[in-house]
């Protein structure tokens, strides 16, 4: 093998490990039921929102999946399923200590998508004018590294690079809690949330 192809190959391999991606994992005790974990904003780094995009129906009176999370700059499609018309709104997103402006979708019959770009990081209580007993939860992570616990509250967010990280733990009704957490391979935070 000739020295600038070993050279190359050195320099790829040293990049490789370098990059090496870990992961966070860990508990959310003290509530009930499923929990959103993520990594806060990383200075210095966007990510490209996924071309995808997620759906959350309204049907049999409800919002489904009633938790949603999804990466800033993601566009949702919300669609009315049932056979009445639904509205969809959001007061506020809760984003820490802040509250950014709510939007309100309007009102739609069956079959019909509205699309809306979630541009802010937080959280967002869904709701319905037409049926104030609905409710549902989309949760805006900053970077791509976010997931939902078991309902045992336990979680792993797999692919993180190495670094220094603020870990936020998001439950619907308790208050949002952050940890900083250092991967080196592998990091572990465990939150203990209140109402």
């Amino acid at each position: 093998m000739n020295r600038s192809i070993l050279s190359v190959l050195t320099a790829v391999m040293a990049i490789a490990v370098a990059a090496h991606a870990g992961s966070i994992s860990g508990k959310v005790s003290g509530v009930a039921g499923e929990s959103v974990v993520y990594v806060d904003t990383i200075a210095g780094k966007t990510f490209p929102a996924p071309a995808e995009h997620p759906v959350i129906d309204q049907r049999g009176l409800l919002f489904q999946p009633h938790i949603t999370v999804v990466l800033r700059g993601t566009t949702v499609e919300f669609r009315n399923s049932d056979n009445v018309a639904h509205n969809v709104f959001w007061p506020s997103i809760q984003q820490g200590a802040k509250k950014l402006p709510g939007k309100n979708l309007g009102t739609w019959p069956q079959g019909e998508k509205r699309p809306f770009k979630f541009d802010q990081a937080g959280a967002a209580a869904l709701l319905c004018n037409v049926h104030p007993e609905m409710a549902g939860y989309i949760v805006v992570s900053p970077t791509p590294y976010y997931v939902t616990t078991d309902n045992s509250g336990n979680y792993k967010i797999d692919g993180v690079p190495d670094g220094q990280y603020n870990v936020v733990a998001w439950h619907e009704g308790a208050k949002t809690q952050s940890k900083a957490v250092a991967v080196a391979g592998d990091g572990k935070a465990d939150f203990t949330l209140t109402k």
